[in-house]
């Protein structure tokens, strides 16, 4: 007899919150796209599709804006309750950056001194990171250039990452007046040595991809630069293990001259992601040829390690980053933030540790005494 008895609805639900009103297509913003899943064969598979979520601010090195959190936001929410949406692929426009975090013009501008107004903020952030982890597709960072600050904790909450080999990663916190606390500090320790975690969240020092890709930050390193037709690595990078100061390096930056040549080297290639682009179908097509309950099962049972300590820090972290705006930040912001005006990108460090020696109070003297000056204004 079946079972067509049975009451029930036969209509789909729509599980999505949001609309398409967080979304653009001219930055600053973000862009939500669904595109057709590609089978092994070249051709486009019927009714399924992998959703892509660019960062889509080139100018800024697709540092993200309030409204482009929002659409991150609502991008992944979009994607986890697409039955259609095989994995997700999230990236930045252009190919000088993944992300370099959030605007600091914005920061500066807007958020510093206003700890409630960055406080809201911070939620917002965190609505993010927690979006990435709890999509319910296999999300893949595709490093298309730089993955700094708020960039890198964004893309370690993803699942997997493939990158270009012209791309840097690290943090910049602690130099510009802020701390790494959006994710790194809880990721970072899962990722790395105790003591490289420790290294790169204060260090501020910028790590190529190869270095990321010896040390298991990241899963695939490709060449995105192409001389004369021919693919060719990164130029700027030592990708051969040698000593120095008797220790092993692998994925070192180039220094004088050589640098120099690697550079020219560089800007005479053009720039084909070609190689970058097909790691990823490769990734997708595997996942489309599993399973999708027992994949996300085993991706969601990854991801609660990550999971564990940004639940438990993420609350505290943001009320500290919101006080935090009416000090060391709005410094830090501020000057970044107006190092056109001034030549420096950051503050008086040793005046202003002089000053915290001293008890002085942090007042508008306080920062005039370390802030960068205007061109036209010096002496």
């Amino acid at each position: 007899m079946g079972l067509d008895w049975l009451p029930r609805e036969h209509g789909l639900k729509d599980h999505a919150l949001f609309g398409n009103e967080h979304w653009g297509t001219e930055a600053p913003c973000t862009v939500y796209e669904k595109r057709p899943l590609v089978g092994a064969d070249g051709k486009e598979v019927e009714g399924l599709y992998v959703a892509w979520i660019t960062l889509n601010n080139p100018a800024q090195f697709n540092s993200y804006t309030t409204e482009m959190v929002k659409g991150v936001i609502a991008g992944f929410q979009a994607a986890s309750s697409d039955r259609s949406v095989i994995a997700v692929v999230f990236t930045g426009s252009g190919d000088k950056a993944f992300c370099t975090g959030g605007n600091t013009v914005e920061y500066s501008q807007y958020y510093a001194q206003r700890p409630n107004e960055y406080g809201e903020y911070m939620d917002l952030f965190n609505a993010m990171v927690d979006g990435i982890l709890n999509c319910k597709k296999p999300v893949i960072c595709r490093v298309n250039g730089m993955r700094v600050a708020g960039g890198q904790e964004i893309g370690m909450a993803c699942d997997i990452t493939v990158t270009s080999d012209m791309a840097i990663f690290g943090q910049a916190g602690p130099k510009h007046g802020s701390a790494p606390v959006g994710g790194s500090s809880d990721f970072l320790p899962w990722f790395l040595t105790i003591e490289d975690a420790m290294w790169n969240c204060v260090s501020c020092e910028m790590w190529s991809s190869y270095t990321m890709k010896q040390k298991g930050l990241v899963t695939k390193v490709l060449p995105v630069l192409k001389k004369d037709g021919e693919f060719i690595r990164n130029p700027m990078i030592e990708t051969d293990e040698y000593l120095r100061d008797g220790e092993v390096v692998y994925g070192t930056f180039k220094s004088g001259q050589a640098a120099k040549d690697a550079r020219a080297l560089a800007k005479g290639c053009e720039t084909d992601m070609t190689l970058l682009d097909g790691a990823i179908q490769e990734i997708v097509l595997r996942f489309a040829n599993l399973f999708p309950g027992c994949l996300m099962m085993s991706i969601d049972s990854i991801r609660a390690k990550k999971k564990f300590f940004w639940d438990q820090a993420k609350l505290t972290s943001r009320h500290w980053l919101a006080t935090n705006m009416m000090g060391e930040a709005f410094l830090g912001f501020t000057a970044f933030a107006t190092r056109k005006l001034t030549g420096e990108d950051t503050i008086d460090f040793i005046k202003f540790r002089q000053q915290v020696a001293e008890g002085a109070l942090m007042d508008e003297a306080a920062f005039e005494a370390v802030l960068g000056t205007p061109e036209g204004e010096k002496k």
